[in-house]
């Protein structure tokens, strides 16, 4: 009841300190990114103009330059001539039918297909100009392919994504300083096309970098701006972090913008620390269609990456590049529906599942965990598989999915030797359940948050105004400077682990348990994740204080932790106390 009457409080009454809060709520927990981390296999279509020239450009001396979705910069083909070009472009093939039963063969739960790429081409009818599928093409004006993709997405479960570009090569105002706030008001109108048309679930960007050819004025504050503008049209919309934009040099995307984190082409030896993660992939080298491109990925690999990527909490969105005609190429559904026969089998390792943190990431494959199951998928089989263990727990049964074959698990040195009688019944991989009984987690606490100090000045000197926050999420983005807080109050773990504490803030962020400093971020800093281990009890009331200081610029501070037990989350405002 203090709970509820604390939140009602909240929604009513503003709030002492610098600004907005732009953080809604935390992505590792909330309800309406449940869809995403359960899903972990998407569909990923680059599909525009660009899929009319297959990958080639026949200069007018004779030469070929080859690119795909990127072969109006790359060749530098003048605009009207590239105009010329896709005024041909004619996907009559187009089956969304066929792209969806692809999607549900491969055991994909989700669909992200461009809506206007880097050249400015709007897949969609749009109204905001005339330089779109319907308006600017031999495709027939009575179809809309985004229209018919969403409808069979729905009808068959899958979730709809759209991508967007931010960057536009087409659009002049959209390289010009002077009038790009034409170009982003005329953007704006376009994705509320989108959104109130298509009803996405997720909305994937792009574009973020610092370039000159052409110039991309677009900024972090211009990222922050559209980002609060579409959560307040569609609160539930999953947003990725390439809207914001890098700074110049910067490989790294923030953990602070959108809900998601975007590795490409690669993905991380670990789950990413302060926000989820999704990793972009291709099958052959290129992302849109180019007939030249032979470099296929194997079945068997792209399964591997799809179960490595799961084991790291994260998810793969593998990508599709439709011909001129619209047509999925063969070797690219041919392997998709070869994951998709894996998956039939042993989906249980991937959807839904998350790192196992019980154990260390073996030599021999990868481990899932899915509430009381550990999944081994065993890519190089032998008759004694270690499982090296890093948090105690008890083996109460084990199988291999698909098979009646024993499986026997042994105590031996620092963890369990497995040892299936039988040979590997799969190429790809050989998967074993293990059911298992950890540490049992003390029931919920009863908190309301910590008793928040909000200082006039960035050193916690001059009269704070108190209240209590629920817990520690805050983006006040460009709303506030020159301010400090001080936390403090008693956190109270469920388990009894060494708990990882992380801070995702900008200029200054310290964090101390039971006295002692956790977390240093003392000097001033751009946004970071800083952490620091320490071991705590499971039930007991440990004493916590958290300091901040914003100077200029941005204000982010969000408090995270982890353990073996715990996955990564916001620490919750039910295992915050005042006292």
């Amino acid at each position: 009841m203090l709970n509820a009457l604390v939140a009602a409080l909240l929604a009513v009454l503003p709030l002492a300190g610098p600004g907005t809060i732009y953080a809604t709520d935390d992505p590792f927990t909330s309800e309406r990114t449940q869809w995403f981390r359960d899903a972990r296999f998407g569909m990923f279509i680059h599909f525009g103009g660009y899929s009319q020239l297959e990958g080639e450009y026949q200069r007018s001396d004779g030469s070929t330059c080859q690119d795909a979705e990127w072969i109006m910069n790359k060749c530098r083909i003048p605009t009207a001539e590239y105009e010329r070009l896709v005024k041909s472009f004619n996907p009559a093939q187009f089956s969304a039918k066929a792209v969806v039963d692809t999607a549900r063969a491969a055991g994909q739960k989700y669909i992200v297909i461009t809506s206007k790429h880097h050249d400015g081409y709007a897949m969609w009818p749009t109204k905001v100009n005339k330089w779109s599928l319907r308006d600017h093409s031999a495709f027939d004006r009575n179809r809309d392919v985004l229209a018919e993709l969403k409808a069979e997405a729905d009808r068959q479960g899958i979730k709809f994504g759209l991508y967007y570009s931010t960057w536009d090569w087409h659009d002049p105002d959209a390289r010009s300083a002077q009038n790009f706030a034409r170009y982003k008001a005329r953007m704006r109108a376009q994705l509320v096309e989108l959104i109130d048309g298509y009803d996405p679930a997720l909305l994937w960007f792009d574009g973020d970098w610092d370039t000159d050819n052409p110039p991309n004025p677009w900024t972090k504050q211009d990222g922050a701006e559209l980002e609060s503008f579409l959560r307040a049209k569609d609160p539930d919309l999953l947003i990725n972090n390439r809207i914001s934009k890098r700074a110049p040099g910067v490989k790294e995307r923030r953990v602070v913008d959108g809900d998601f984190g975007t590795p490409e082409q690669t993905f991380p030896s670990a789950p990413i620390d302060g926000q989820l993660w999704e990793s972009c992939m291709t099958i052959p080298s290129k992302w849109g269609y180019a007939k030249w491109d032979k470099n296929f990925k194997s079945a068997t690999t792209l399964t591997r990456n799809l179960v490595d990527i799961a084991s790291r909490s994260g998810n793969y969105l593998l990508n599709v590049g439709p011909d001129k005609f619209g047509r999925i190429p063969a070797p690219e559904s041919d392997r998709l529906r070869a994951m998709g026969s894996w998956l039939a089998r042993h989906g249980d390792a991937v959807h839904g599942s998350s790192v196992a943190s019980w154990v260390a990431d073996p030599a021999w494959g990868a481990v899932t965990r899915k509430d009381d199951k550990l999944y081994l998928s065993v890519y190089d089989w032998s008759n004694s598989l270690h499982l090296k263990v890093l948090e105690p727990f008890d083996v109460t049964s084990a199988r291999v999915l698909g098979s009646s074959q024993h499986v026997a698990v042994v105590k031996a040195g620092d963890g369990y030797d497995v040892k299936p009688v039988g040979a590997k019944t799969n190429d790809v991989a050989t998967v074993i359940e293990l059911t298992v009984r950890g540490e049992q987690a003390a029931p919920p606490g009863t908190g309301e948050g910590l008793r928040a100090q909000y200082f006039p000045t960035n050193n916690w000197t001059g009269t704070p105004t108190t209240r209590t926050d629920p817990s520690l999420n805050f983006a006040w983005r460009f709303d506030g400077d020159n301010f400090s807080v001080r936390w403090t109050g008693f956190v109270q773990p469920r388990f009894s682990d060494t708990y990882t504490f992380l801070t995702v803030s900008d200029d200054i962020a310290k964090v101390w348990v039971d006295g002692k400093l956790v977390v240093d971020a003392s000097q001033a800093h751009q946004v970071r994740v800083d952490k620091g281990t320490i071991a705590l009890q499971a039930g007991k009331k440990h004493a916590i204080r958290v300091d901040y200081a914003e100077r200029t610029g941005e204000a982010h501070l969000k408090l995270l932790w982890s353990s073996a037990n715990q996955n990564q989350q916001v620490v919750p405002e039910e295992q915050l106390y005042t006292n």
